[in-house]
């Protein structure tokens, strides 16, 4: 019995506390709460917000019709998110944030590789964040553009610095307030538009149809190198069932939402969506009081999805010089000074690239996926497969320890993955050689995927790692 109290008592201050303490370093045992419950609102109410309606519209925007888009919306959902939810196992059973267990397939140096990439993709996605919200918040406190981002940003930097348990908290109200918003949307759609002639435009080509599936699966693999660092609190005997499903249903259902209705409004809209995507959304209200409800709503989803790309950056920037320093954890003054640097230079770039936001958006997401496709296939297939979900935890901050300094193979094989996928690479940044096999259609992530997985597993012979034992496995 007293050797129960203080893990209690340890796990109950946790809970209580307000700011995190934890940054890079092992949760542990007696630190571990929560329910997967947690993992469905933040995922349901993170996904029901702006940008996921937007990027849902340009399954129309690019040329395709109402009912092929919302479908293949849909598959590449099941897909995207299968993969992430595997991921989110990770967290309790390695009680870690994602991309620090990347140092055992790259080695504590050469991690960085995957590391500095992600980083990007966090201020690249912060950035677009910026922009739609700062746009919300400029209509809703009648202030300009500029103010609106630097204003938001402010407040993403405040949350992302209190970290877990605010965040989690913030998903749960914004599945709330989504929920009602999107309700209103949908019936004022509904009740105000004919939408017959929308649903009765089928033209199903396989070209704009794998443009949706591309769109969605990519918009999930986004969030794999984190989804881990928001489910590592819970207990380590988890269900994994229970677990997948919950970060499952809940980024399925709050995706598909709000791309269903980025598809409708693309649709009825037409050329007046693209470049005034935030004031046509508002002008569905029927009066000024809704348009600033909804201006509030978008404002509270971007803060919840942002906050997520921000704490994320944090971690990963984290993870990159604790490697160099061979730290395990971070001081607080250190993770406010991370936090700030990571939001400032995603709201530089909002305020720079406002414009141009839509056109960019769509080329950077697509083209993400050749980079964290095979990242994702290594750490999954490594996982599940090979190592069993052991992890020697103090060797991550070792160079010269069990994971070494550089592990070639992995970082050998990651590139494989990426130049795998350039042959079909269909986008404005990089048009690949060999996408006229598959009708001019971007299939590089299914190619890369599979093809890294089966290149894993067939170096893990050469790994030296060897077996760990179980003791090893705090």
């Amino acid at each position: 019995m007293s050797a129960e109290s203080p893990a209690a008592g340890c796990a109950g201050a946790e809970k209580k506390r307000l700011s995190e303490t934890r940054s890079i370093d092992f949760i542990p045992h007696s630190e571990r709460h929560g329910h997967p419950f947690s993992q469905f609102t933040l995922w349901f109410g993170g996904n029901l917000q702006i940008t996921a309606i937007v990027t849902g519209a340009l399954a129309v925007v690019l040329g395709g019709d109402v009912v092929w888009s919302v479908i293949g919306l849909f598959v590449g959902q099941i897909v995207g998110v299968a993969i992430m939810s595997l991921h989110a196992i990770q967290g309790p059973r390695l009680g870690l944030p994602q991309m620090i267990t990347s140092r055992m397939q790259f080695g504590v140096f050469g991690a960085v590789i995957p590391l500095v990439l992600v980083c990007i993709m966090y201020v690249g996605f912060s950035a677009s964040g910026t922009v739609l919200a700062g746009q919300a918040m400029a209509k809703m406190l009648h202030i300009n553009n500029s103010a609106g981002m630097i204003l938001f940003s402010v407040i993403i930097i405040v949350i992302a610095v209190l970290g877990y348990q605010v965040i989690h908290k913030l998903g749960k109200v914004a599945s709330i307030i989504g929920v009602l918003a999107f309700l209103y949307l949908f019936i004022t759609l509904f009740s105000t538009h004919d939408l017959s002639q929308v649903w009765q435009n089928r033209h199903f080509s396989f070209s704009t149809f794998l443009l949706a599936v591309s769109l969605s699966s990519s918009w999930q693999i986004a969030f794999c190198p984190y989804v881990s660092d928001y489910s590592r609190y819970l207990p380590p005997d988890i269900s994994a069932k229970k677990l997948f499903s919950a970060v499952f249903l809940g980024t399925v259902l709050g995706t598909q939402a709000s791309m269903t209705l980025g598809v409708i409004v693309a649709a009825i809209a037409g050329n007046a969506f693209s470049g005034n995507e935030v004031g046509y959304i508002v002008g569905l209200g029927s009066t000024s009081t809704m348009a600033m409800v909804i201006y509030f709503a978008i404002c509270f989803g971007k803060i919840t999805f942002t906050t997520l790309n921000a704490y994320g950056s944090f971690m990963s920037l984290t993870t990159i010089v604790s490697g160099f320093r061979q730290q395990t954890s971070l001081s607080r003054s250190s993770r406010i000074i991370f936090v700030v640097l990571m939001v400032t230079i995603a709201c530089v770039i909002a305020l720079l690239s406002e414009p141009s936001f839509l056109k960019s958006f769509t080329h950077f997401l697509l083209f993400l996926l050749a980079f964290f496709v095979p990242w994702s296939a290594i750490s999954l297939t490594d996982f599940y497969l090979i190592t069993k979900g052991r992890v020697d935890v103090p060797a991550l901050s070792q160079p010269d320890g069990r994971y070494g300094r550089r592990n070639w193979a992995g970082i050998t094989i990651y590139f494989a993955g990426v130049l795998i996928q350039l042959p079909f690479i269909d986008n404005p940044l990089h048009h690949g050689s060999l996408t006229w096999i598959f009708a001019g259609n971007d299939v590089s992530w299914i190619i890369g995927w599979f093809a890294t997985a089966l290149l894993w597993l067939w170096a893990k012979k050469f790994d030296r790692r060897g077996t760990l034992a179980a003791s090893i496995y705090p």
